[in-house]
């Protein structure tokens, strides 16, 4: 599938929806006008022609099948079912299917659509500004060829990984939730510099750059964090001190079990049927 004869379809006009495809077209990859969405929502419909401009609005579902040749599946799991219902028997033929809903796995997909070309994907929000970090499996259907074109795809937004479906409720919990995580420790950190007499635009923007440097060095060392850590503790030195308070509080605990949780209730989310 050639990147200048794709036509994508969003069925569900989201933040995701409208990341990715925005994303694909600034880096031209796309042309506005290769790329369409529905939603049963005019306010989502509004902010993703705003945010594509040139990019096509339908309000009907069928229509994105009818005129798209990758479809991304873009709602919330709970309205996955209803959306594949209204799909059922529309022709299919030379179609591929990419879904975003969390905890639906590839074989429901498939049966629901009446079509085995489905990729599951998990990605996560920082998409929104190219730092994502996005996994994905393929059902039995998908071609060769529709592997490195996902794989494009997903790493124009960030990080793309290929993985074995049993492992994606797992992505779920760890990056898929992972930046409401971050989020609370840098709050927690930027509380901190507030406690200890910081103004509280200060501690915030050192607060997230020191995370956001913190996960670089991680990235481009490719050294293990704990590694990069004693790097930073000297011995009777304020950073153990620090370190010491983490372990009486429960921080790494507390984080695992986040993960735990989080992939717990991705679990939950796949349809009994």
């Amino acid at each position: 599938m050639d990147l200048n004869d794709l036509t994508i379809g969003c069925i569900g006009a989201g933040q995701m929806a409208q990341a990715l495809a925005r994303a694909w077209v600034a880096q031209g990859l796309l042309r506005p006008q290769q790329v369409l969405a529905a939603d049963v929502s005019p306010g989502p419909l509004q902010q993703f022609a705003a945010a594509i401009p040139g990019a096509s609005t339908v309000h009907d579902n069928r229509s994105v099948l009818e005129r798209a040749t990758l479809i991304l599946l873009a709602v919330k799991p709970q309205h996955m079912d209803q959306v594949l219902l209204g799909l059922q028997e529309v022709p299919k033929d030379g179609k591929l299917f990419l879904s975003i809903a969390a905890g639906i796995p590839i074989s429901h997909l498939s049966r629901g659509l009446k079509c085995d070309r489905v990729v599951r994907v998990m990605p996560n929000t920082p998409c929104l500004i190219g730092q994502g970090a996005s996994a994905f499996s393929t059902g039995s259907g998908v071609l060769a060829a529709d592997v490195p074109l996902v794989d494009r795809l997903l790493g124009a937004v960030g990080l793309s990984l290929r993985l074995d479906e049993s492992l994606l409720d797992a992505v779920t919990g760890l990056s898929g939730s992972g930046p409401a995580y971050v989020y609370q420790v840098i709050e927690a950190l930027s509380d901190g510099g507030v406690r200890v007499g910081l103004p509280r635009d200060v501690a915030l923007r050192l607060a997230a750059q020191t995370v956001r440097g913190a996960a670089e060095m991680v990235l481009t060392t490719q050294e293990h964090p704990a590694v990069l850590k004693d790097r930073v503790t000297s011995p009777g030195g304020t950073t153990i001190a620090g370190l010491k308070a983490l372990e009486s509080g429960g921080l790494r605990a507390a984080l695992m079990s986040a993960v735990e949780a989080a992939t717990e209730r991705s679990r939950q989310l796949r349809p009994q049927s």
